[in-house]
Parts: structure tokens; sequence; C-alpha cells
């Protein structure tokens, strides 16, 4: 390709980890930056010399030389900024969740399919460098049958943006969700999901959710598999963890449990640590260095707080591969829409039957539809 895609992204908390990377693809131009905040934007596009500036998100996409919108705005705003710059004939990606609602993931569907742009969302998990061990030992027939997955996320949300406060824990679980769909290939079909102990009344009374754990048993679509997830998000003491665990007919892999470890294999009854590449070499040369486990490098950005190389198991410099290289190559990204559904769409489903006592939830048909 001779043009590169000119790229814009929206919110510059976590987004602006994103924008070097943008920068050093060979195949992307990081063209544009949005945040309400002027201050901070200019802060940002001058270190990072970036001169298209908005401070409004419409006005961004009005700009007919953008290619594509990274979001990295609050969960509420998600679906209607992806809805908004789909059918303004931009590319999309989006950071987790889809949407807060199975009606809005349908409106982005119909978005997605009405204006012809790809939809991928952001999804950190699928993207890790344990998940790209994995995935290769399960390409390579080395795993042999997977037998069972489980998968887990634990994170105190105490102090954040006041929308975090006393969310259900499963509607932000696809960190845990999608590592085990994207490993089983499949979508989830049904679950059914338990809420177990309490938050305090004050957060329980924001969403009408009282739970500070569940754990939900999914039915995958077309499969003998059935995949486990447990999410916490307030008043459970537990050290930050997304985590996946794969049971296989030869070998079977188990999460470390605290952050400095390392990971177990299992063959047979014999378990040993596991040492994982960073799987750079799957990157152009330019991004390599941004999978790098060396998470606390701040150098040239230590003024503004961000990481030279990205965090979430290296997974941001090959998010934004695929994302750039879906559209380069004309192709439908992975996740791409429906999935992105399906994954977000699950855990709103674990919810609903939590609030039912475990009555199993079927997840509806146009979520689980996958596009030919």
């Amino acid at each position: 390709m001779t043009e590169k895609i000119k790229v814009g992204i929206v919110g510059l908390g976590f987004g602006a980890e994103f924008i070097p990377i943008y920068q050093n693809h060979p195949h992307a131009e990081m063209y544009a930056i949005c945040q309400r905040n002027e201050q901070v934007l200019n802060t940002f596009g001058d270190h990072f010399q970036i001169p298209v500036r908005y401070t409004s998100y419409e006005e961004m996409l009005q700009d007919p030389s953008l290619d594509a919108v990274h979001i990295n705005t609050p969960i509420p705003n998600h679906a209607e900024h992806a809805i908004a710059a789909l059918l303004a004939g931009k590319h999309v990606a989006c950071t987790v969740p889809m949407a807060a609602s199975i009606e809005d993931c349908c409106r982005i569907i119909e978005a997605q399919q009405a204006s012809g742009k790809s939809y991928m969302m952001m999804e950190t998990a699928v993207f890790s460098r344990e998940f790209l061990y994995i995935k290769s030992l399960h390409e390579s027939g080395e795993l042999g049958r997977i037998q069972f997955l489980r998968g887990s996320h634990h994170q105190n949300m105490e102090g954040w943006p006041g929308y975090w406060e006393g969310l259900p824990p499963m509607h932000y679980s696809s960190h845990a969700i999608g590592p085990l769909l994207a490993l089983a290939g499949k979508d989830a079909e049904m679950v059914t999901c338990m809420g177990s102990g309490q938050i305090a009344e004050h957060l329980a009374a924001k969403y009408g959710s009282p739970y500070a754990v569940e754990s939900a048993l999914f039915k995958l679509e077309d499969s003998d598999l059935a995949a486990e997830v447990t999410r916490s998000l307030f008043q459970t003491a537990r050290e930050y963890l997304e985590s996946f665990d794969v049971y296989a007919e030869h070998m079977s892999f188990e999460w470390r449990r605290l952050d400095q470890e390392n990971p177990f294999l299992f063959r047979g009854d014999q378990g040993r640590h596991a040492e994982i590449p960073d799987f750079d070499f799957l990157l152009p040369e330019g991004i390599r260095a941004y999978a790098s486990g060396c998470l606390n490098d701040l150098d040239e950005h230590r003024e503004l707080g961000l990481k030279r190389r990205s965090s979430h198991g290296g997974s941001h410099p090959h998010m934004a591969h695929e994302f750039i290289s879906s559209i380069a190559e004309n192709r439908q990204p992975f996740p791409d829409v429906f999935t992105a559904a399906n994954w977000t769409a699950a855990g709103l489903c674990a919810h609903e039957s939590a609030l039912r006592g475990g009555e199993p939830v079927r997840l509806p048909f146009e979520i689980r539809r996958r596009k030919a």
C-alpha cells in the first residue's frame, strides 16, 4: 500500500499509550487526537508533535482526511461514539466493553453493516504474550483436545470514575471471557451465573447489583466444551489478576498466582514454569519494542507518566497492528463486530442470570450469529 491510514485517537488517558505505536507503525499515520480538556489535549499534542487536535468528537468525525478512530472514552459512551464514527465512514477500534446493553451491541452491528467499515473491539487479553503462547501450542497440536477452560478477573475499582461504582462484575468481563472463546473458536450460547457476597449499599444502589463476585458457567455453541468465568470489582481482597487456565488432553496451562511469577505448564501430572516470549517477531520492526516486558521504562515519556512499552501483557502493539492490517488488507479484524458482540453479551447475560438466582439465560441469536 502507498497511503498510510490516518488514525485519530479520542480519549487521552489510557488511549495516549497508543500514540507512539501508531506513530511508528509502517502503515499508519498518527493524524489526530481528541480530548475535551484543552490543556491535556495540547500537552499530549505538543509532546508527540500532533498538529491536528480536537476538543469536539463530532468535529473530528467531520474531518474528511481521517480514516479510522480509536475510541478510549468511558464505557457509557462506547456505543454512541462507535456508531457515530461508523456512520461517518470511519473504521473503528474501541476499547472494551463493546457497549453496556445488548440493544446497543445490536445497534453497533447494524451501523457496521450499513457502513461497510471495520469495527474491532480492542480486547487486550487475546493479544497478550500468554494468549499468543497458548494459541501457538494449540495450533501446533501440542495441547491436544481442549477439555475445559477457566478465566478470572479480579480488580479493585475503588476510587475510579463514578460510573464504575457498583458496576455489575460481569458487565466488564471480556478480559476473562475473550481468551476462552477465542481459543475454543466458538461463541457463547447459554450461561448460568451465581452472585456471591455483598458490596456496600451505596455501591449496590447505583446499578441494583449487590454482588461482590459473580461466577458463570458458559455453554459454547456447537461444542462439547464448557467455560467458567469468575469476576470481582469491589470489596474482595486480591492482587490484580486477569487470567485464563486451559485444561487439554496432552498439556494444560495455569496462570501464575502472583504477578511476578511465571505460569505453569503441565504434561500429564508433571508441571513446570513456562518461559513465555513477547512474540515481537509477529510485529513490524518499528513497533516491536512496545511488546517488551519492561513495564517500568518511562524514558522519553516520563513527564507524561506513560510507559514506552505497552502493558496488558504486551498486547498494545499487537492490537494496533491487527487493526491497521485489517484495514490495509481489506478484511475483517479480530475480534470483529459479531465476535465483540458475543463476548460483551456473554457478560451481560451472565449478570442477568445471577439476578435470576442462577437461571440459565440464552444469548440472543443475533448476538451469536457469525457473519460469513
